[in-house]
């Protein structure tokens, strides 16, 4: 049985960090040290991003992390 609320906060850091990059005109590059490929992946929901990764990409993207995680995104 595959676990749906794992599956589903995968893809809604995801489409939290694809909304900021684009809002903000950023390339999936990021300037994060982060592959674009890798950013490719977690946007889809297909990579398990670490808390490590995710504080350089929130950092690349300008926001803290209470901002990028106090979104409709994140609201049940």
């Amino acid at each position: 049985m595959v676990d749906l609320s794992f599956m589903d906060i995968k893809l809604k850091i995801g489409q939290r960090i694809k909304k900021l990059r684009t809002e903000s005109k950023l390339s999936q590059g990021l300037k994060a040290e982060v592959d674009r490929t890798y950013v490719t992946d977690v946007e889809n929901g297909r990579r398990n991003v670490s808390v490590e990764i995710l504080e350089r990409l929130v950092a690349a993207l300008g926001v803290s992390f209470s901002e990028f995680f106090n979104s409709k995104e994140f609201k049940k």
